[in-house]
C-alpha cells in the first residue's frame, strides 16, 4: 500500500511539473495560427484591394465560409504538398481542377511517335492497264501505268460512254433537292440504323462480270427428241413453257422445271419443215412458216386448232420464211425478197402496209414499244421505220459491216445490236443511231471468228448472247455495260453445244436456251436470277 501511494505522488509531481511547458506551447500554437491568420488577411487585401470596412461588410453577409474559401483558394495557388516517397510513383490529377485546367496541362506532354510508319502510304498509287481487264481502256501504249486519279477519270468516261452520257440520276447540276416535310424521319432513320447490330451489306441486285454462276440442266425437250436440227426454241411469255420447233415438220411445247421438263403437246404438220416458229404477245397462238412454202401456219393453243394462211392478199412472195411478233400483238412482220417488208394484222393476218429498203434485207426487229423497226440490210445499212406512218425515220451504216446478218433490240430500248458476216457484232446505243449516220459503237465484240448468225438480249439487258451456226461451240454471253465476255461459257474443252441455231431467255432470266443441230434445245439455269 505504502509503495503505491508513493507511485501516485510521483505521478502527481510530474504532472505539475508539466502544465507549466504545455500551457506555453499551446499559447506559441496559438500565437502562430494567428500571426497566420493576420498574414493572410494582409496578402488577400493585397492582392483584392478590399478595404477592412467591406471586409468586415462580406463576413456579415456572406459568413465565414468565405474566410474558408480564401484558404482554399491559397492552398489552389500554392501548389500541391509534396508527395511521400510512397506515392511518387503515380501522380494523379487534382480533383478540384477544371476540365479545361486538365486539357492545359495535357496539351504541355509530348506527343508519341508512331510505332510504325508504311511508306507506301504516302506513295501515289499506280495502276497497271496491261491487265486483261483493262487493257481494253487504253488508248496508246504509253498508257500501260496510270495513277489513280487518271484510273477514275478514265473509268467515269467508259461509263458514260456505255450509257450514252451522264444517266440523270447521276448528274448532280441538274438534280432537285426533294422538299422536306414534317413527315420526314431522317433523323429517326439515322438513330435507327446507330441503335442496331448485324450484316446491313446485302449481294447487289446487278449481275456482276467474269464469272456467270449457271447450271447445266436437262434438254428441255428431253422428252422428245428429234434426229433433225432444231430451228427454233423460245420460252412462253407469261408461263413456265417453252417452244421447240424443227425440220422434223413438229411444233412441241414443255413444262420448264429444269428436272424433268415433261412434254405438254406436239403437233405435226405434214410436209412442213419449220423454218421458225414463235408465240404471240399473248402466248395464245403459235406461228409458224416453212422452208420453201408460201403459206403458213397458226396454231390456236386455246381452241385447240391449226389454222393454214394459204396466201396473204396483196403480197407476192414466193416464199415466207423469216418475220417478227411486235411486242405489243397489234403486228406481224413477213421479211420478203427484194428488200420488200409486209406489215400484217396480228389479228386478221391481213396485209396493212408493204415497205422497202435498198438492196435486201435479212433481219428486223421491233422496238420494245411496237413504235419503230429496225432493218438490217445485206448491204450493211440498218433501216429505222415509224410503225404508223410506214416512212423511213433515219438509216446509218454498221461500222466496219460487209453483209448484215441479224439484228436486235434490247428490251429497255437502250441498245441495238447488229452482227455481220465478219463474225463482228457492234452494239450501239439508240440514242446515236437515231442522229447519226456512221455511228461508232459502244463496243465491237469480236469473239465469234465465223458469221454471227444469232444475236439476243436478256430481259434485264445485262447480257447479250451472240452465236454462229457455222462453227461448234461458237456462242458467247456478254455482259452489258461493261461489255465483256463471261469466261465460264462455253466450257473449256467440252464440246456439247455444236452448231447453234436458235437462242433465248425466260421472262425473267432465270433459265437460257439453246437449240442446236443435233436436235436438242440445251437448258441453263442463270442462278443469279431468282425467278423463271
Amino acid at each position: 500500500m505504502a509503495a503505491t501511494k508513493k507511485k501516485k505522488k510521483k505521478k502527481m509531481k510530474i504532472a505539475k511539473q508539466l502544465q507549466p511547458h504545455a500551457a506555453a506551447a499551446a499559447a506559441a500554437a496559438a500565437a502562430q495560427e494567428a500571426e497566420e491568420a493576420t498574414r493572410r488577411d494582409r496578402h488577400l487585401r493585397a492582392l483584392c484591394g478590399v478595404s477592412g470596412a467591406e471586409r468586415a461588410l462580406e463576413e456579415l453577409v456572406f459568413g465565414d465560409s468565405l474566410a474558408a474559401e480564401e484558404g482554399e483558394l491559397l492552398q489552389r495557388l500554392a501548389g500541391p504538398p509534396p508527395l511521400r516517397a510512397a506515392e511518387r510513383g503515380t501522380v494523379p490529377k487534382d480533383s478540384s481542377d477544371s476540365e479545361v485546367e486538365n486539357e492545359a496541362k495535357d496539351n504541355f506532354l509530348p506527343s508519341k511517335k508512331p510505332a510504325w510508319v508504311d511508306d507506301e502510304d504516302e506513295a501515289e498509287e499506280k495502276i497497271d492497264m496491261t491487265h486483261r481487264y483493262k487493257k481494253d481502256m487504253m488508248k496508246s501504249d504509253a498508257e500501260k501505268i496510270l495513277s489513280k486519279q487518271k484510273f477514275k477519270t478514265r473509268l467515269q468516261e467508259e461509263f458514260q460512254r456505255a450509257m450514252g452520257g451522264i444517266p440523270a440520276w447521276a448528274n448532280r447540276e441538274n438534280r432537285k433537292k426533294p422538299r422536306k416535310t414534317a413527315s420526314d424521319s431522317d433523323n429517326d432513320e439515322d438513330d435507327d440504323l446507330l441503335c442496331r447490330t448485324g450484316n446491313f451489306i446485302s449481294n447487289s441486285e446487278s449481275l456482276p462480270r467474269g464469272i456467270l454462276q449457271m447450271k447445266s440442266c436437262l434438254p428441255a425437250n428431253q422428252e422428245r427428241l428429234v434426229g433433225g436440227k432444231l430451228s427454233t426454241v423460245q420460252f412462253h411469255p407469261s408461263a413456265q413453257v417453252i417452244l421447240t420447233a424443227g425440220r422434223d415438220r413438229s411444233v412441241s411445247l414443255f413444262q420448264v422445271d429444269g428436272i424433268k421438263n415433261p412434254k405438254i403437246q406436239s403437233i405435226y404438220l405434214e410436209s412442213f419443215p419449220i423454218f421458225k416458229a414463235c408465240f404471240s404477245a399473248d402466248g395464245e397462238q403459235v406461228i409458224a412458216t416453212g422452208t420453201h412454202h408460201k403459206m403458213f401456219y397458226v396454231y390456236d393453243m386455246m381452241g385447240g386448232s391449226i389454222i393454214p394462211v394459204h396466201q396473204v392478199r396483196g403480197m407476192e412472195e414466193k416464199f415466207v420464211k423469216n418475220f417478227e411478233v411486235s411486242p405489243d400483238g397489234s403486228f406481224m412482220l413477213l421479211i420478203g425478197t427484194s428488200g420488200y417488208l409486209h406489215l400484217l394484222s396480228m389479228k386478221t393476218k391481213e396485209l396493212i402496209s408493204t415497205m422497202k429498203v435498198n438492196g435486201r434485207s435479212t433481219a428486223s426487229a421491233f422496238t420494245p414499244d411496237s413504235s419503230k423497226i429496225y432493218t438490217y440490210s445485206k448491204e450493211g445499212e440498218v433501216f429505222v421505220w415509224d410503225v404508223k406512218s410506214r416512212k423511213c425515220l433515219h438509216r446509218f451504216e454498221d461500222e466496219g459491216s460487209l453483209e448484215g446478218k441479224c439484228i436486235a433490240v434490247s428490251r429497255n430500248n437502250q441498245y441495238v445490236a447488229c452482227g455481220s458476216v465478219s463474225g463482228v457484232v457492234n452494239l450501239y446505243t439508240t440514242d446515236v443511231c437515231l442522229k447519226e449516220n456512221r455511228p461508232k459503237p459502244v463496243k465491237a465484240i469480236m469473239n465469234l471468228v465465223t458469221p454471227a448468225t444469232c444475236v439476243t438480249f436478256n430481259p434485264t439487258t445485262e447480257i447479250l448472247a451472240v452465236a454462229s451456226n457455222k462453227a461448234d461451240e461458237a456462242v458467247k454471253l456478254v455482259h452489258i455495260p461493261s461489255c465483256t465476255v463471261f469466261s465460264n461459257f462455253p466450257v473449256f474443252r467440252r464440246k456439247q453445244i455444236y452448231l447453234t441455231q436458235s437462242m433465248d431467255f425466260s421472262p425473267r432470266s432465270g433459265f437460257f436456251s439453246i437449240a442446236n443441230n443435233k436436235g436438242r434445245a440445251l437448258l441453263y439455269r442463270l442462278k443469279h436470277y431468282s425467278d423463271f
